[in-house]
């Protein structure tokens, strides 16, 4: 079985090599400010590890969802926007530029040899998720290669139960956490947290859980250390893969 290299650029960001392609995860590469939409301020404190035009030569972009500035920021819509393949939201496609297609959840695309599959994701509680609008995971498979859960923005154990079920042989899973919160949304979490991720992990039975979005925003409530401390106490330490901001892995 060959293995997945994964290098993390901070925030969702992170770089697949995958099946002989290069995969992008929600691209984010501005530098730290803060933004402001409607009575929305999102603060953005660090800058990505690495520059967009080190990440070339790129095959695909994955964006979980394009409309929530952590995800994919100015400079990081520029990027996607010219990039040669983006697979998104069919609600968020129309707005990536011409080599972007939307995929509903179970929905697929052919990557070379990769068969990317769309899978759901809830971005908060039930009711704060159809405000926060669609958000969409993904499956990666190819011969040979272990089948790879990206998760997206996604709060609930429950959708992570249905794409288990759905796909019985994932062996990785790269879990947005941070347990991110923001004012006008309440108390809800609107992505899981490093104790939901530990139980994420059971749930699935993978052998690595590599965690992106818990670093770099001022509305992540929680970051690596929780997760590694979380990690520790469901007795799962060999399970987590320990990725900071410009380290990268081969699992």
């Amino acid at each position: 079985m060959n293995k997945l290299t994964v290098r993390s650029v901070g925030g969702p960001t992170a770089v697949l090599d995958y099946a002989g392609h290069r995969v992008v995860l929600d691209p984010t590469f501005d530098d730290p400010r803060t933004y402001q939409n409607g009575s929305i301020t999102a603060t953005k404190y660090t800058g990505p590890s690495a520059a967009a035009t080190d990440l070339d030569p790129v095959d695909v972009v994955l964006v979980s969802h394009e409309h929530h500035i952590d995800n994919l920021d100015i400079s990081g819509r520029e990027y996607a926007r010219r990039a040669r393949r983006v697979l998104t939201t069919t609600a968020g496609a129309p707005n990536l530029g011409p080599g972007a297609i939307g995929l509903r959840p179970f929905e697929y695309a052919e990557v070379g040899d990769v068969r990317v599959t769309a899978v759901p994701a809830l971005h908060g509680s039930p009711e704060i998720g159809v405000v926060n609008g669609p958000v969409i995971g993904f499956v990666l498979e190819a011969t040979g290669w272990p089948t790879v859960y990206v998760s997206g923005d996604n709060a609930s154990l429950d959708v992570v139960a249905v794409v288990a079920e759905r796909f019985p042989a994932i062996e990785i899973a790269i879990l947005n956490l941070g347990a991110a919160q923001i004012a006008a949304r309440g108390e809800a979490y609107l992505t899981l947290t490093a104790e939901l991720a530990a139980r994420a992990a059971a749930l699935l039975g993978v052998r690595a859980v590599v965690p992106v979005h818990q670093d770099g925003w001022a509305h992540y409530t929680q970051g690596a250390d929780d997760v590694v401390r979380a990690f520790e106490t469901a007795g799962l330490t060999d399970v987590l893969v320990d990725l900071r901001p410009g380290d990268s892995a081969t699992v």
